[in-house]
């Protein structure tokens, strides 16, 4: 069976769920907008923009989206950034059963590298907790910064829409720059970093129908702390926020809450149901996350 795969813009999946309306079906693979189905031909829209046509019709089927698909935008230049005066932007969270996701942007401009460099400022992922807690207030009063909190209520209700979480990161990411920015003003960071977590051109169709988008001098790397030191600052804001955010949640529920998604989160999820009652976790927890589940489970025995 033939399969041809194109890259379509948000207008353009528009365009093709309301071409295929009549013959689009009611079962949804992983990640799709839509699937339709034509004699000769499977039509598979997916959130990322890719537009899998199969079956034996599917190479004409594809043509006629090509022209419009191949319209990419042109590849951002990437400038030797290591030494600019940048905003850095990263995320925590996101992994973790309990907890909010919190974005973190901060600031470092040229003649402040040396001193945060000296502090010992490096990615969270590379630092204790206790390393956190201990340096993250002395950087958050050195360098302008500023934080987004997803509270877990909100996320579950946007997971719930459908909202997949490389478009909640987007948001995110955006609305913490958006801030940083309007702080900053009218002094212009050079560059905005962002540690990657999708690209650049899917980033940007992800926030292309809200109101205020910062699109200037924005790059999206991986292992983005590597790239600038405003990368890192900004990881271990977040990170210090994110624990904050858990001890309050831990008061909150009456025991402490632990991080990740392993066994551990099973045991302590299950004992806040038998405690609380099921509905405790929506406040606390990412209720898509595995771990609601066996918490249940566990709950019961």
């Amino acid at each position: 069976m033939a399969n041809h795969v194109i890259t379509a813009t948000a207008t353009m999946l528009e365009e093709m769920r309301n071409h295929y309306a009549s013959d689009i079906t009611g079962h949804l693979p992983a990640g799709a907008l839509f699937v339709a189905k034509r004699s000769g031909c499977t039509i598979t829209a997916y959130r990322t923009g890719k537009v899998l046509f199969q079956g034996k019709e599917a190479e004409q089927e594809a043509a006629k989206w090509m022209k419009e698909s191949d319209q990419k935008e042109a590849p951002v230049p990437q400038p030797p950034l290591a030494a600019a005066s940048a905003i850095g932007s990263d995320e925590v969270g996101t992994g973790d059963y309990f907890g909010p996701v919190v974005v973190a942007a901060a600031y470092v401009a040229k003649d402040q590298m040396d001193a945060i460099t000296a502090m010992g400022i490096k990615d969270s992922k590379l630092l204790t907790d206790e390393a956190i807690r201990r340096l993250a207030p002395s950087l958050m009063n050195m360098i302008p910064n500023q934080t987004v909190i997803l509270s877990n209520p909100m996320y579950n209700d946007w997971q719930r829409s459908g909202m997949p979480q490389t478009k909640i990161k987007a948001l995110l990411h955006n609305e913490a720059i958006g801030k940083l920015v309007k702080q900053l003003s009218p002094i212009e960071p050079e560059a905005i970093i962002i540690d990657q977590f999708i690209e650049r051109d899917l980033y940007f169709r992800y926030l292309e129908n809200e109101t205020n988008v910062v699109r200037d001098h924005v790059y999206c790397y991986p292992k983005a702390e590597t790239v600038h030191i405003a990368v890192a600052a900004a990881s271990m804001i977040a990170r210090y926020v994110f624990l904050q955010e858990m001890e309050r949640l831990s008061k909150e529920v009456g025991m402490t809450l632990p991080k990740g998604a392993g066994a551990q989160v099973d045991q302590a999820a299950a004992k806040l149901i038998q405690t609380h009652g099921p509905a405790i976790l929506e406040m606390c927890a990412k209720l898509h996350f595995a771990n609601t589940k066996k918490a249940a489970q566990l709950a019961k025995q």
